[in-house]
């Protein structure tokens, strides 16, 4: 047993070569697992678009049809982050998808990752910071209506706070919000998550990595069935939107930290990709791979 891996080539939209979202890294990223024999062709599953009925769970019906349509705002647009061409469209459903179908991977393998995912600043009817669609808000709740799940998980460690997720989850006792962030970073306005680490600019590896313990002791006492895991690398020492000073060692140690000790409680763990904006574009897409390099060690170790 091995991984499960998603991707899809329409992870790729067409923003320009200019924009600051490095849109090129799904792509890149993708051809570094094949390099490494982390994603083959056993192991790497490409998904649907998520359907509209599996996106109401999370999202309203207007804000859908404004994306399907192609007809948000001038305001709505800027608040967005990617300007609304039918190749974002496309690619908001997909990666939607994507983590969807690799929650439902994950739920057989215990480990499955998205090569996308992480979408935490979009609300229920507005998308923000780069993100349309809040993929992992609408694979839990997918999860927890499919499967019938008594307690899930999202545990956050972007730079940035989950502020989407945490909203969408306010009156949810059956989803469990943790996210530990930049307290100096976007979104300017926190929203409240069940657990909440504001993390002091240039924060380094040693104290980071033992918060991150303190944490996992924590959560693990509340005997969680499933886990959502938003793994951003912008809390690297050279990211161009992260004000943290934690080093590729440190992302690594924390990914083994987290993934193996989910793994050894045999609690299923969906694994998306979150930020990363890092100013050496080669360095960004190693970064990203540790995620699923860490997945496939642990579970064939």
């Amino acid at each position: 047993m091995t991984v499960s891996i998603v991707n899809h080539p329409d992870y790729v939209a067409q923003i320009g070569d200019d924009h600051r979202f490095p849109i090129k890294k799904f792509g890149e990223l993708i051809k570094l697992l094949v390099k490494k024999n982390i994603a083959t062709k056993n192991n790497t599953f490409t998904p649907n678009e998520v359907s509209v009925s599996t996106l109401l769970n999370v999202h309203s019906e207007e804000y859908i049809n404004k994306i399907n349509n192609l007809s948000l705002n001038e305001d709505e647009v800027r608040k967005l982050g990617f300007p609304l061409v039918r190749s974002v469209r496309r690619r908001s459903f997909v990666a939607t998808g994507g983590t969807v179908l690799a929650a439902k991977l994950a739920i057989k393998n215990k480990l499955a990752c998205n090569t996308a995912g992480g979408s935490h600043h979009a609300f229920y009817d507005q998308g923000n910071g780069y993100c349309v669609f809040n993929d992992v808000a609408v694979a839990a709740k997918f999860l927890k209506k499919k499967y019938l799940l008594r307690k899930i998980l999202i545990l956050d460690l972007d730079v940035h706070q989950g502020d989407g997720t945490a909203k969408i989850f306010q009156n949810d006792d059956t989803i469990f919000t943790a996210s530990v962030h930049s307290k100096k970073n976007y979104p300017s306005k926190k929203q409240i998550s069940n657990i909440d680490i504001e993390l002091e600019d240039g924060i380094k590896d040693d104290e980071y990595l033992n918060i991150l313990s303190k944490l996992i002791y924590k959560v693990n006492k509340y005997n969680f069935d499933y886990v959502f895991y938003i793994a951003g690398v912008d809390v690297h020492s050279e990211d161009r939107l992260g004000k943290l000073n934690i080093s590729e060692t440190g992302i690594r140690s924390r990914e083994r930290l987290v993934i193996n000790n989910f793994y050894k409680k045999k609690i299923p763990l969906c694994g998306v990709l979150g930020g990363g904006y890092n100013h050496n574009f080669h360095k960004l897409i190693e970064l990203h791979s540790i995620l699923h390099e860490t997945c496939k060690n642990i579970i064939e170790s």
